[in-house]
């Protein structure tokens, strides 16, 4: 956890880890003294320069070894952008901003499949999306509720889709195109 707030918060991690982390993915945070647990989902991944990048790219010529370097021996900082859509405390969860941020520090991990779906019983994590996505909001919207799909047994899948499709209509009845571009994300095979 570098940065904080109740809307969100930026955690680091270094290149090698990339892989795992993913544009719409669920991930929490807990502070280890408390019982608050804050989700939210990845909005932006950025990947800063290194000075040693930039002597790479104007010498024009370097070899395979060099750049295999670069990308798993150097500690490349990458920042992780995260919106909150919730909490839970004492095992109940919360569809809205957590009562304090999390801490410096503060470990972020991503979310399984199974504390996916516990959260995401309820299609209320919908509104934050909604209201904090800023200007992804659509392919936030459909990268998480494709992620919570994924996250439930294949023959509960569909089921959650039409429920999610339910819900949006009636938070997007004044933005029929938002509504659409949305749909057509989700739609069940």
């Amino acid at each position: 956890m570098l940065r904080a707030s109740t809307e969100g918060f930026t955690c680091g991690t270094r290149s090698q880890e990339i892989e795992y982390p993913a544009f719409g993915s669920f991930v929490q945070t807990a502070h280890p003294n408390n019982d608050l647990i804050v989700l939210g989902l990845i909005t932006a991944i950025r990947i800063d320069d290194d000075p040693l990048v930039r002597q790479l790219i104007m010498a024009n010529n370097f070899n395979g070894n060099t750049l295999r370097d670069q990308r798993e021996n150097r500690l490349v900082p990458v920042e992780i952008e995260v919106l909150n859509i919730g909490y839970v405390q004492s095992d109940v969860p919360y569809y809205n901003l957590p009562p304090r941020p999390p801490l410096s520090l503060d470990p972020v991990t991503l979310c399984n499949p199974a504390e996916i779906e516990y959260f995401t019983q309820s299609p209320n994590f919908l509104r934050l999306i909604l209201h904090g996505g800023g200007n992804s909001t659509v392919d936030l919207l459909g990268a998480a509720i494709r992620k919570a799909s994924d996250a439930r047994a294949p023959e509960l899948q569909r089921e959650f889709l039409v429920a999610a499709g339910r819900q949006l209509a009636g938070m997007l009845s004044h933005d029929l195109t938002m509504l659409q571009q949305v749909l057509s994300m989700i739609r069940p095979n």
